[in-house]
C-alpha cells in the first residue's frame, strides 16, 4: 500500500484556502503508470487540485449551490473517498481520500494495485482504509489531541513534517502498518517492553481502560408524493470505537449482529487496524459478487486499535421503507400559497426522538408578510428573513404516529428572499432532521457482551446506537421535482 500524493490545505469558510504542504513520490507515480497503463491519469499541479476539493467538499460557489459533476443523481459518493474529474473526458483521479477537521483538510491519492477497468470495489483497497488511518494520525500530529485549530502552531508541525515524513512514510509507503491478512495476535498480553512500538501509534495509554463503541445508521430519502417518480431511500453504517487500553498492541475483538429476518449488510468498509478478516464477509458483501451468495453474520472484526477515535467500520444496509413517510402540496391562489404537510411514523421505527424536526423552504420570492399556520402536533418557528418555517414535532409522535400541518402564506416582505435555481415557481421541499436514540434500520448492534479485549486491566464496555436523516426530502407533489434515477 502506497500514496501517489498527499495535500494539507487550510481555508476560512471555503475562502482563502491554499495548499500549505503537498508531497509527491515519484517512485509510487512510476507503479502508478505501469499498473493503470491507458487508464493512468498524472496528478496535476496543487492549484487543479485544490479547486477541484473545494469543489466537491462543496466549499467554492457558495451562489452554485448546485454543481452537475458533483450533484448529479446519478452519482453514488461513498465518503470520505472521491473522485476528482481533472480532464473533459472520463480522466479521474481515484480513489482520493479526504479528513477535514474545521478549516483544515488533509487529502492522500492512493495507489490503486489492481486493474482499474472495472473499477474495484473499495473493499478490496487498502490504499483506501489505510489512507483513512493514515490522515486521522496525521491530523492528531497537526492539530493536537484537543484537535483545535491554531495557525501558528499548524506552521510550526508543518515546518516539521517533511523530516517526520522521511521515518513514517519513506517513498510514499507507511512503515510498520499491520497487514489485514495477517493473523489475529495472541490472547496472552505480552510485557510493553517485548514489543515493538509502531510508527504509526503515538504513544500509549495509562489509566482507566474503557472502550466505547457507537454504531451510528444514516438514512436518505427522496420522496415526491406521485405515483408515476419512484420514492427512493438508502441506509448507511458507521461503527466509530474510541479505545483506551494498556499495552503496545491490545487485542481488541468487535461483533456486530443482526435479527434473524436482517438485511445482509454491504459494502463493507474496514479500518487497516482489524488484523483478519472472514473472506465470506468480503466476498459476500462485494459489489462484483457474481454467485449472489449472502453473507448474514455475525461480523467479527478484531483489531489492535490505535490511541484516536476511529471508524472501525462502514456499510450498507436495505431496508424496505423508509423510516417517516411524507407527503406534501403546495398551492397559489391570489398570490398567497396554501400548504398542506402530512407526515407517518412507520410502525417498526421506535416513537422516541433525540429531536425531530421539518424544515420548509420558500425560495425566489419575497420576505414572508402575513401567515397562518396550524400544526396537529408540536409547535411552527417562523424565520421570516429566511423565509424558513420550522415544525417542531418534539420527542414523540402522537399515538396515531401521523402529523399534519395546513397553512395560508403570503410573500409581501420589503425585501428579497434567499434564491435557489432548482425551486423555482411551486417546486419546493420539506426537509427532515431527526434522530433516534438506541435503534438502526437493519437491527445491526453491538452486543456489549460479545466485546472481546485482551488486556492486562479489564476495561469498561460502552456501546450505543442511534439512527439519523442526512439529506431527507419531501417534495411537493403539486409541482416538477428533480428526479434520482437510482438509489442514493
Amino acid at each position: 500500500m502506497s500514496f501517489r500524493a498527499l495535500w494539507i490545505i487550510t481555508h476560512d469558510k471555503g475562502e482563502n484556502a491554499s495548499v500549505r504542504f503537498s508531497r509527491r513520490f515519484a517512485t509510487v507515480e512510476h507503479r502508478a503508470k505501469k499498473f493503470g497503463g491507458s487508464l493512468y491519469v498524472a496528478v496535476p499541479e496543487d492549484s487543479s487540485v485544490l479547486k477541484l476539493l473545494l469543489t466537491e467538499l462543496g466549499l467554492s460557489d457558495p451562489h452554485k449551490p448546485f454543481v452537475l459533476l458533483r450533484d448529479d443523481c446519478r452519482r453514488c459518493p461513498k465518503t470520505p473517498t472521491y473522485e476528482l474529474r481533472v480532464g473533459p473526458g472520463q480522466e479521474t483521479l481515484w480513489p482520493v481520500v479526504v479528513i477535514t477537521q474545521g478549516p483544515v483538510i488533509l487529502a492522500c491519492l492512493g495507489l490503486v494495485e489492481v486493474p482499474l477497468e472495472p473499477r474495484p470495489p473499495m473493499a478490496k483497497l487498502m490504499c483506501v482504509s489505510q489512507g483513512i488511518t493514515f490522515l486521522l494520525g496525521l491530523q492528531n500530529f497537526l492539530l493536537g489531541p484537543g484537535g483545535k485549530f491554531d495557525n501558528e502552531v499548524i506552521a510550526s508541525r508543518l515546518a516539521m513534517l517533511p523530516p517526520v515524513l522521511l521515518e513514517v512514510l519513506p517513498f510514499g509507503t507507511p512503515l510498520d502498518v499491520p497487514s489485514v491478512k495477517a493473523p489475529a495476535t495472541s490472547s496472552v498480553v505480552a510485557p510493553a517492553g517485548s514489543q515493538k512500538h509502531p510508527v504509526w501509534k503515538t504513544g500509549f495509554h495509562r489509566g482507566r481502560a474503557v472502550v466505547n463503541i457507537a454504531l451510528t445508521e444514516t438514512v436518505r430519502s427522496m420522496q415526491y408524493g406521485d405515483p408515476s417518480k419512484q420514492d427512493t431511500w438508502d441506509v448507511y453504517g458507521t461503527v466509530m470505537c474510541k479505545c483506551e487500553v494498556e499495552g503496545v498492541l491490545p487485542d481488541v475483538t468487535v461483533t456486530l449482529t443482526l435479527p434473524p429476518n436482517g438485511s445482509p449488510l454491504q459494502d463493507i468498509l474496514v479500518h487497516h487496524c482489524v488484523t483478519s478478516l472472514d473472506s465470506s464477509i468480503l466476498t459476500a458483501c462485494s459489489v462484483d459478487n457474481s454467485d449472489g451468495s449472502s453473507f448474514s453474520g455475525p461480523y467479527k472484526f478484531p483489531f489492535s486499535p490505535p490511541l484516536e477515535p476511529f471508524r472501525l467500520c462502514g456499510y450498507t444496509s436495505q431496508v424496505p421503507v423508509p423510516p417517516i413517510l411524507g407527503s406534501y402540496q403546495l398551492k397559489e391562489e391570489e398570490k398567497i400559497l396554501l400548504l398542506s404537510a402530512n407526515l407517518k411514523l412507520h410502525e417498526s421505527v421506535k416513537n422516541s426522538f433525540e429531536y425531530c424536526e421539518a424544515h420548509l423552504s420558500f425560495f425566489n420570492r419575497s420576505q414572508m408578510g402575513f401567515m397562518d399556520v396550524k400544526v396537529s402536533s408540536g409547535h411552527v418557528d417562523v424565520f421570516k428573513e429566511k423565509n424558513l418555517l420550522v415544525w417542531v414535532l418534539g420527542p414523540k409522535f402522537p399515538k396515531s404516529r401521523e402529523v399534519t400541518m395546513e397553512g395560508r402564506i403570503n410573500f409581501s416582505g420589503p425585501a428579497a428572499g434567499p434564491t435557489d435555481p432548482i425551486c423555482t415557481e411551486l417546486t419546493a421541499y420539506m426537509k427532515l432532521y431527526f434522530k433516534v436514540p438506541d435503534i438502526t434500520l437493519s437491527g445491526c448492534c453491538v452486543d456489549q457482551n460479545s466485546v472481546q479485549v485482551y488486556s492486562s486491566a479489564k476495561p469498561k464496555i460502552i456501546t450505543s446506537r442511534a439512527l439519523k436523516s442526512k439529506d431527507y426530502y419531501i417534495w411537493n407533489s403539486t409541482s416538477p421535482a428533480p428526479i434520482c434515477q437510482m438509489s442514493l
